[in-house]
């Protein structure tokens, strides 16, 4: 589908075009689109869950004057949220966890004083429909039924309206509501990078590796593990027993239960792994690498990293120093047993969910939704995300129908 996303030029709406401006102008192809505005007296404004301050759940605030999100660049796009999702970043987002690192990434000047990114709009997930296109997006226009996951440093999606950039969006599955497909998206990009950018995996090259995900049952595992078997990989997963049930129906080979003793004991009789995903962290790291095959080119990628801890301790500079520090002699060490040892990130990919909508309309991969909240019920979702032991995924409806809403 990367390669199919057409030259569309983009019109726009009239009606919201009167609520943003009076002024839409011509572009260079010949459409009505409005004005780049930068402005603050262009703002209406909109209803969002905010955060004043870090904390815990009682610094979630409703209100119905959240600033309206403005396009600022050519190339970004403005969505009408029909679904968001939580994720556990969410929960750490709030009480404060990656502050220093992120007021760098949306301030790297430092223009702004402390506190200036409140009020904060969290949800890292969205499904909804594109309501407006800056001057150079070709290839969405007004309408279109857009997923994406949202970058951590940009206000998120548990608001009635979001601007992203075109190349972090794509085109919804149409196989799936927008309830369904807002499960995804976060996890998919998080999984495709730690699997694909860091772990070196591709459609090609996955046939009969042998995998382990560490901690199978939360979304990132529940979606890798789907991938990963499409891809032709041998897939064995830890998670408790009340969740095999859900593992093994998206196509996990062999389950190991950590609940009935330590994990290490069982997995140490197995044939050894190609790559091993690691979304528990702690003391893992102390036995996993064991259970790799070495000198084979096979990797430990783990998603459980101190690095914007670091950051929120030291501050940017010494934070970056120690996290390098780290990173190099873990990976060092490793090294000279044969096996490699990396870190995970996520990143916001439009092309990388442009592949993994192909896979859901085919069939191979499945949104994994544990529970929805209406929008009045964003604190509840949070005790949910909260309370861990994820089977899935915590959806939260914020406009549209309910949830077979994908055709409007």
């Amino acid at each position: 589908m990367n390669s199919v996303r057409q030259l569309v030029c983009s019109r726009w709406l009239p009606h919201v075009s009167k609520t943003l401006t009076g002024n839409p102008s011509v572009s260079r192809h010949g459409c009505r689109r409005r004005q780049l505005s930068t402005t603050s007296s262009n703002m209406t404004v909109m209803p969002a869950w905010v955060i004043d301050k870090y904390g815990g759940s009682d610094v979630l605030r409703f209100t119905k004057n959240a600033s309206f999100p403005i396009i600022h660049y050519p190339n970004e796009v403005i969505v009408k949220v029909h679904a968001a999702a939580l994720n556990p970043i969410d929960v750490s987002m709030r009480g404060g966890y990656g502050a220093a690192t992120l007021s760098m990434k949306r301030d790297p000047l430092n223009i702004n004083q402390t506190g200036s990114e409140f009020p904060l709009i969290l949800g890292r997930d969205v499904s909804g429909v594109i309501m407006e296109c800056g001057l150079d997006v070709k290839y969405f226009k007004e309408g279109d039924e857009v997923w994406a996951a949202i970058p951590p440093w940009k206000q998120g999606s548990l608001a009635e309206f979001v601007v992203l950039s075109a190349n972090e969006v794509s085109q919804k599955p149409k196989s799936l509501s927008h309830t369904e497909a807002a499960s995804i998206p976060y996890v998919a990009c998080t999984a495709w990078s730690a699997l694909v950018n860091t772990g070196g995996l591709t459609k090609e090259n996955c046939t009969s590796k042998r995998i382990l995900i560490l901690g199978g049952s939360g979304g990132v595992g529940t979606f890798a593990i789907q991938m990963l078997k499409a891809w032709g990989a041998h897939v064995t997963v830890t998670c408790s027993q009340n969740a095999e049930r859900l593992v093994r129906g998206l196509g996990a080979d062999h389950v190991v239960d950590y609940t009935a003793g330590p994990v290490e004991v069982p997995l140490a009789t197995l044939e050894k792994f190609d790559l091993i995903l690691d979304n528990v962290g702690g003391a893992t790291e102390s036995w996993a690498l064991g259970l790799l095959k070495p000198w084979c080119g096979a990797k430990y990628v783990t998603l459980v990293t101190p690095f914007l801890q670091n950051t929120d301790m030291l501050g940017i500079a010494d934070g970056m120093l120690q996290t390098g520090v780290t990173v190099a002699s873990k990976a060092l060490k490793h090294l000279t047993k044969g096996v490699h040892y990396r870190w995970g990130f996520f990143a916001p990919s439009g092309p990388a969910l442009d592949d993994i909508s192909e896979m859901v309309d085919a069939g191979q991969i499945r949104a994994v939704v544990e529970e929805q909240f209406a929008f009045s019920q964003v604190p509840q979702a949070f005790q949910k995300v909260e309370k861990g032991h994820a089977r899935g995924k915590t959806v939260v409806q914020i406009s549209g129908g309910g949830g077979d809403d994908s055709q409007h």
